[in-house]
């Protein structure tokens, strides 16, 4: 825990004292309800917080979300084991666990014996699984519902912006 007074109640060494380091202009509108003075990052976990709570509504039909419904996609090409579910999902495996009883008890996948490796389960997807996750997935409505309100040339830009960020890790 870092010390943030001295003795008789001062800052500590490198602590600026009260009022001066919460006085940045930026702050003010860091703190707003209004997005525009708002830093890029939290900009982006706002939008994405967004997109993700209307992907969500929409997959609700289906009793899907944002985590359910790529596992569902990828069990179209075929089985794979909850590592390579994990993996491709870039989740741990633990996650994966969980997101997979969740579709296990709706009906929309099932687990076997691996064929060549007992201590695995294939997982595979059903029928009631395969029909949820083509209804459920539109790449139409999810780009529209992301979309709405931008222009083409916006929303080309938007995805090359995207793409620069999320291949920087």
């Amino acid at each position: 825990m870092t010390q943030t007074t001295g003795q008789g109640g001062e800052p500590a060494a490198g602590v600026p004292a009260h009022g001066a380091a919460d006085q940045h202009p930026r702050w003010a509108a860091m703190a707003s309800s209004a997005p525009a003075g708002w830093p890029v990052g939290r900009l982006l976990s706002a939008a994405a917080r967004r997109v993700e709570r209307d992907w969500n509504a929409h997959l609700a039909s289906w009793d899907l979300n944002h985590a359910s419904q790529p596992v569902l996609v990828i069990l179209l090409r075929g089985p794979r084991t909850q590592a390579e579910l994990a993996a491709l999902c870039d989740v741990t495996e633990q996650t994966m666990s969980r997101v997979i009883g969740r579709l296990e008890r709706s009906g929309y996948l099932t687990r076997s014996a691996h064929a060549t490796d007992r201590r695995k389960q294939q997982i595979s997807i059903t029928e009631a699984g395969r029909t949820a996750v083509l209804a459920a997935s539109d790449p139409e409505a999810a780009e529209a519902m992301v979309t709405e309100g931008l222009t083409d040339a916006q929303v080309a830009q938007l995805r090359e912006l995207l793409l620069l960020v999320a291949r920087r890790g």
